[in-house]
């Protein structure tokens, strides 16, 4: 017992001396912008080159890359990269590190205090585009790499450091593309971080999503003059009707789940479409969308039937036609298990670091968890930190960050391989 206390304290005592090795790995992966193609970006390749280079500076017993065709990216890949430690127990469990190489755009540079692709360090804040989204992760995970192998130290379990493309636009070219491609570097057993979610305190593990529905609602009616309306059928009156009706699906699906905040399912109408461009014109033609988080315990098509019973009596009504197209559709991942062995390994690991009772919750957005949650596998998202992602002058506090390093130590360390 005293050796692995001595131990802990060495590696923890080498994370916290991290701070000049954080700032120079923010520093050189801020300066390479990883834009997806959709956002008029090159991808990944450039930032991927970079960080696999700094990779073989360590002592890791595997690199691998598993690049995911793109012909809209440069050089026609969009890198996903693999880096293992090995552990003791011949490979038999792997706690996985996962975080994400491309970043969103900086927005409207006037609102930058400085060059959002050269960090600015203000005490213990680094500023710039991509340093918590989500290199906070990739840098926190080389920290405690780089202290296991200072430290001489092995875990029972694999250590793997998987650094993914395309998280801001969807996954297809990085974690579902390795779930579909490569699902058999994953073993039954494995247990994964995702680091890119969490709260100021370090006090909330998320293992749990809600079903997404984005729906595109598309009215048809008829266009006249403002001054004439008998003589149309107002698409807009129409589909307002519609909008403050579907506020009925509160009551059709009450139920609540405390593990998720809120603990309700959600029916929100969220964007509009112009309609027509004068003041004194009835619009035969109106879209708006609706924005649905859904518990897991009703099915998307029982909410998808509903809507199109409300819509049927708008119709009716209004005399309109009313159609719909998905835009984003999912049903909910199975929950991670709040009693599994990885939650309890980073309840243990928070309180032990941050002094907080950590606690599982669910969350009404999506995140990559949920393709290893869909392969059966344990998954959590889980970091300390200020939630500046995507905003103008995007920081990282250099203490969350050697915070989360020691979490992941603390559950590398107790987990059993």
């Amino acid at each position: 017992m005293q050796n692995t206390l001595t131990q802990q304290d060495a590696l923890i005592k080498k994370i916290e001396g991290s701070r000049d090795f954080i700032i120079e790995m923010q520093r050189g992966l801020t300066a390479i912008p990883a834009i997806s193609p959709l956002s008029d970006g090159e991808g990944e390749l450039d930032k991927a080159v970079y960080l696999e280079s700094e990779l073989r500076k360590f002592s890791f017993d595997e690199i691998k890359r598993y690049d995911a065709p793109d012909p809209k990216a440069k050089g026609g890949v969009r890198p996903n990269i693999v880096a293992r430690y090995k552990g003791t127990k011949g490979g038999k469990k792997t706690l996985w590190l996962m975080s994400h190489l491309d970043v969103v755009p900086p927005g409207e540079r006037s609102m930058w205090k400085t060059d959002p692709y050269k960090i600015h360090v203000e005490g213990d804040k680094i500023f710039g585009r991509g340093v918590e989204d989500n290199q906070q992760a990739v840098v926190g995970s080389l920290v405690l790499a780089k202290a296991m192998m200072d430290c001489g130290y092995r875990p029972e379990v694999d250590l793997a450091l998987l650094f993914v493309a395309d998280e801001e636009n969807g996954s297809g070219f990085g974690a579902d593309y390795l779930m579909e491609h490569h699902s058999d570097i994953f073993g039954p057993k494995d247990m994964f971080i995702v680091p890119d979610g969490g709260n100021p305190k370090g006090s909330m593990i998320e293992v749990a999503e809600k079903s997404i529905w984005w729906m595109k609602i598309h009215t048809v009616g008829k266009q006249c003059h403002a001054s004439m309306p008998h003589l149309g059928r107002n698409a807009f009156r129409a589909s307002s009707d519609l909008a403050v009706r579907l506020g009925d699906l509160y009551k059709k699906f009450p139920k609540k789940d405390p593990l998720y905040n809120p603990p309700i399912s959600t029916f929100e109408p969220t964007k509009k479409e112009p309609n027509v461009p004068n003041i004194n014109t009835i619009p035969g033609d109106d879209v708006f969308y609706l924005d649905s988080r859904v518990l897991p315990c009703y099915p998307i098509k029982k909410v998808m039937a509903e809507v199109r019973k409300i819509a049927k009596a708008v119709e009716k009504r209004h005399k309109v036609k009313i159609s719909f197209s998905d835009v984003q559709c999912g049903e909910a991942a199975p929950a991670t298990s709040p009693d599994c062995e990885l939650v309890r390994c980073v309840v243990d690991a928070a309180k032990q670091v941050h002094g907080v009772k950590a606690k599982p919750e669910g969350i009404g957005g999506g995140t990559v968890a949920a393709f290893f949650r869909r392969l059966g596998l344990d998954a959590v998202v889980y970091s300390k930190l200020d939630e500046t992602a995507h905003q103008p002058n995007e920081y990282c506090i250099i203490p969350n960050l050697i915070g989360d390093a020691k979490v992941f130590a603390l559950v590398a360390m107790n987990a059993k391989g």
